[in-house]
């Protein structure tokens, strides 16, 4: 037990002293620490603060609450920084409730939960994300809070309150959906004794309904409020989004040219067809073959298949399948008789990141054209590199 505080009280340190080094560097160097999002975040929640739309700053392409959490970054000068301060602790929060759900585990001893929780609590890719100013921790709160009372207060109708909560806020957690109900399915009698309606029980049902009541009630309200302007940009908007920029995806360079292409041409809509693999993928295959074998290493896979084929990838979205990632290793042989593989994986994943960073770093800062070679080719290598990892999970499973 005194481990893991001084585990929690290092992983508090360490957030504290990554945010006053971003507030030194904001000061004195001119590459800034915080994260362009939020200023975005907090022009936004300065429209709100006035009593105006969020959707007045262009580019702000959230759920109206985010803004509205941001309002006290306008109360003054010391304020500023609110934001980030709850990020942060949504950050350490998200950390602890990995934690607490890998301590249901009782084979693993109290110094493999301490391991596997610094994946997240002492991640310096974390902790950066959270205290340069993104919303991915916020998130995190929600999704990791539904799977808490799921699995370990038992608690159906609250976990998927969190969860509907969620997928208003972000819409990609309703992959998670699938898995969730696939794994009640086997935890209660079912109502109906006939072929593939006995998936169909009271505890799915309940889950459910109170997940598309949530978000019903809450996009109803942000709805009465903004009007179909928080339908587009919360929701439309990122069906035909052809972001190209800082995008590790494989569909960068496809969407990189469709976005020179005049609007009164038509031709392939590739920015919504990428959507099927995609969601085949990891909201249908995946929860059918491992929500009921177990459900939070169905989500890490769920998670990790819908960023690789996602048209677009920022660092950022990395923290969505990190959440996961202590338990899935918790229950694979990566960290036993599997190590070399895992090592491998690890670097190749890393390295390929780092390939496509070094060509974007020689087009935005140097301004050399790497789009045709460097870019493109390191794209296709991060994400055969993502693709032979999702194998080696599968396999080690």
């Amino acid at each position: 037990m005194s481990q893991l505080k001084y585990l929690i009280a290092l992983s508090i340190v360490l957030r504290i002293g990554f945010f006053l080094f971003g507030l030194y560097q904001d000061e004195y160097m001119p590459v800034k620490y915080t994260d362009i999002d939020y200023l975005v975040f907090n022009d936004a929640a300065l429209f709100v603060y006035h009593g105006q739309s969020p959707y007045l700053r262009e580019t702000y392409r959230y759920t109206p609450l985010l803004a509205m959490m941001l309002v006290p970054d306008n109360f003054g000068e010391h304020w500023y920084h609110f934001g980030k301060v709850l990020f942060m602790v949504s950050d350490l929060i998200t950390g602890l409730i990995v934690l607490r759900l890998l301590k249901r585990n009782r084979k693993l001893s109290g110094r493999k939960v301490m391991v596997l929780s610094s994946i997240w609590l002492l991640n310096p890719m974390v902790i950066t994300i959270s205290t340069r100013g993104s919303a991915e921790s916020v998130l995190t709160v929600m999704i990791m809070l539904s799977l808490y009372y799921l699995l370990v207060k038992k608690s159906v109708v609250t976990s998927a309150f969190w969860l509907g909560f969620a997928i208003h806020f972000k819409i990609y957690p309703i992959i998670y959906l699938p898995s969730v109900l696939y794994y009640l399915s086997g935890k209660e009698v079912p109502l109906v004794n006939f072929p593939i309606l006995r998936l169909i029980n009271k505890k799915n049902v309940t889950y459910l309904v109170v997940v598309l009541s949530t978000l019903v009630a809450v996009n109803y309200l942000m709805f009465l409020k903004y009007n179909w302007e928080f339908i587009e940009n919360s929701y439309l908007y990122h069906f035909s989004r052809l972001d190209h920029r800082h995008n590790f995806s494989i569909y960068n360079m496809a969407l990189y040219y469709k976005s020179a292409i005049p609007e009164t041409l038509t031709g392939l809509d590739i920015e919504k067809l990428a959507f099927i693999p995609q969601l085949v993928i990891s909201g249908v295959v995946i929860p059918l073959v491992f929500a009921r074998r177990d459900l939070l290493s169905s989500l890490f896979l769920q998670t990790f298949v819908f960023v690789t084929f996602n048209k677009v990838i920022t660092s950022q979205y990395f923290i969505w399948f990190l959440i996961f990632l202590p338990h899935f290793l918790s229950r694979t042989n990566m960290l036993t008789t599997n190590k070399i593989s895992g090592v491998v994986c690890l670097l190749l994943w890393i390295g390929s990141q780092a390939t496509w960073l070094f060509f974007a770093y020689k087009l935005e800062f140097l301004g050399q054209n790497t789009f045709d070679y460097g870019l493109f080719y390191s794209s296709i290598f991060f994400f055969l590199s993502n693709c032979w990892c999702i194998l080696l999970f599968i396999s080690s499973l």
